[in-house]
Formats: structure tokens, C-alpha cells, sequence
């Protein structure tokens, strides 16, 4: 059974901040004068924000459509 692609998004959004944090602590606990977190926190960074933008993708085209169809409807029935 496959998940739909935004709620994998949402869950995402939230799990990589946790996934940092633990990075940070598994960091500073082994070695804490080489700073290795800063290369996990670009690439998760930098996949977290391609994750906001197709998800704020998503949510404008069920947005524009929720609205299409409820103008289409007021519309038909003044015709």
C-alpha cells in the first residue's frame, strides 16, 4: 500500500528537525571539535525546503480547485 505524497511531506517536515537534533547531541557527545552536523543539516535543510515548496505546491492546486468548484456552482446557479 503506497501513502500519498503530502501527508509523507507533512510527516517529514516534522521528523527532520528531530533527526537533526539528534545528530547534534550524537555530535557534541563524540566529537565535539569537529563539527560533521553541519553537512547532515545542509542536505536535510536543503531537502526540507524543497519538501515546504511542493507541499505549499500542493496545497495552492487543491486551494484553486476547492475555489473553482464552489465559484462554478454559484455561478450555474444564477444562470
Amino acid at each position: 500500500m503506497t501513502r500519498c505524497r503530502p501527508f509523507g511531506s507533512i510527516r517529514f517536515l516534522f521528523t527532520a528537525p528531530l533527526i537533526l537534533a539528534f545528530l547534534f547531541f550524537i555530535n557534541v557527545v563524540t566529537s565535539p571539535g569537529h563539527w560533521w552536523v553541519q553537512w547532515a543539516a545542509l542536505g536535510i535543510g536543503i531537502a526540507w525546503m524543497i519538501n515546504v515548496f511542493r507541499l505549499f505546491r500542493t496545497l495552492l492546486l487543491v486551494g484553486g480547485l476547492v475555489y473553482f468548484r464552489r465559484t462554478e456552482a454559484t455561478f450555474a446557479d444564477l444562470v
